[in-house]
């Protein structure tokens, strides 16, 4: 663990006591670290404030938006030669959003799964934009990423919603809220780029877009990914997946590495524990993956949920099936929390045998997660079986690539190293 960067838990607990924290001697600015509040009962005129600077959103169609695109939700027979077809009349107006596989329809006034999309006066609007909830420099082993600029210090942020319903997530106070249940100042993608600029001097060289599922603040994402990497800043998010391929395609374009959460293999576990469905998930891996950005994958083990050797095996497979031999893969360890507070936490045997089926179906880069100082957290060559890189906890100990390279062999170890 890094002297001075806290458990997530840990931030989460103390951001919303703190009006302002000090990384390493440095001191952020006044609201970076203490925006977090906690959950309060909605005062009146909290959604107000926030429409206040809420733009339009991106992705989505309307009943009453030209051109209407009516196909997208109604389908009906072509009319005959020579006649059109009569328009559909809503009773009332009605939006689509397109950013993710639920394609929410809503009414005015109505909100998607996320929380944070909102009809208003037949536009879709975004309330997220400009509020970040969490903000912390965090090591990017954190995230994780093994094979992305190790030992590097990330700038992370996240605002509030999610499409999915995780009965285990991890930080389900921000991502199953509503925005308006914190009183977060606005923010806009300047300032929020000048932050990054100003901390630790300038010296953190990553951005990344985390905590919540970024692709529920994309256009608040995208334009702070544009002004970072003008400044020469790399740009990470940390996902769900659960984003159809235009908006993702939007992000890839700002973005130079992703983190997937894989959080299983069975569609019926996606719809009963997670509350979304597996391909599409598994499609936005694929489409990553053909974009060449760096990509990592993380498979959470849940006790008595995902972790059968059969659907373990065939994650596996998928993965050196479709992805290569290539991709990072972590198996991490589950903690009690949120919903399934009731399950024990992951045996770390469960996770070696994990690895173990992963590493039987060609998979040259596996790793055991949140198990502090288990042999599977450091990186060894897939070749020769040398040390290349040796971590405790978030902390690179050593880094002993020669130019990415194997220091024993001199095989080449995928990744991003400088």
């Amino acid at each position: 663990m890094l002297a001075g960067v806290p458990t997530r838990r840990q931030f989460l607990r103390r951001a919303g006591r703190c009006a302002a924290a000090a990384v390493a001697g440095a001191c952020l600015p006044a609201g970076l670290l203490g925006v977090l509040r906690p959950p309060a009962a909605r005062a009146a005129g909290a959604v107000g404030r926030l429409l206040a600077n809420a733009p339009v959103a991106r992705h989505w169609i309307g009943a009453d938006a030209a051109p209407a695109q009516c196909s997208a939700c109604h389908v009906r027979p072509l009319p005959a030669a020579g006649t059109t077809a009569a328009p559909y009349r809503h009773r009332s107006p009605v939006v689509q959003c397109q950013l993710c596989p639920h394609r929410c329809q809503l009414r005015d006034g109505e909100r998607g799964r996320c929380r944070v999309r909102m009809h208003v006066d037949g536009q879709l609007r975004t309330l997220s934009y400009g509020r970040p909830l969490s903000e912390h420099i965090d090591p990017i082993e954190k995230k994780p990423f093994y094979h992305f600029l190790p030992g590097s210090l990330a700038y992370s942020l996240g605002t509030a919603g999610c499409p999915l319903r995780c009965q285990f997530c991890q930080n389900w106070q921000i991502s199953q809220a509503d925005p308006e249940e914190y009183d977060a100042p606005f923010c806009g993608a300047e300032e929020l780029a000048g932050r990054v600029a100003a901390a630790r001097g300038g010296s953190v060289p990553v951005v990344a877009f985390t905590y919540n599922e970024p692709a529920v603040f994309l256009e608040y994402a995208v334009d702070i990914a544009r002004r970072v990497r003008a400044a020469g800043v790399r740009t990470v998010i940390v996902s769900c997946g659960y984003i159809n391929p235009e908006p993702l395609a939007e992000m890839l374009a700002v973005l130079d590495a992703v983190k997937f959460d894989l959080k299983g293999f069975d569609p019926e576990f996606y719809r009963n524990v997670c509350g979304g469905e597996l391909e599409p998930v598994l499609r936005s891996i694929q489409q990553v993956a053909r974009s060449g950005r760096h990509l990592e994958l993380v498979n959470l083990v849940v006790p008595t949920l995902n972790d059968a050797d059969q659907s373990l095996g065939a994650l596996a497979q998928w993965v050196a099936d479709e992805l290569g031999p290539d991709v990072p893969v972590h198996f991490t360890r589950f903690h009690p929390d949120f919903r399934l507070r009731h399950l024990p936490p992951t045996p770390v045997a469960t996770l070696e045998r994990a690895r173990a089926i992963a590493q039987d179906r060609g998979i040259r880069y596996v790793y055991v997660g949140n198990v502090p100082g288990h042999p599977g957290n450091h990186t060894y060559c897939p070749t020769c079986h040398q040390l290349c890189i040796e971590r405790k906890g978030f902390l690179v100990v050593d880094t002993r690539l020669n130019g990415g390279r194997c220091p024993g062999c001199g095989t080449p170890i995928a990744g991003v190293w400088s």
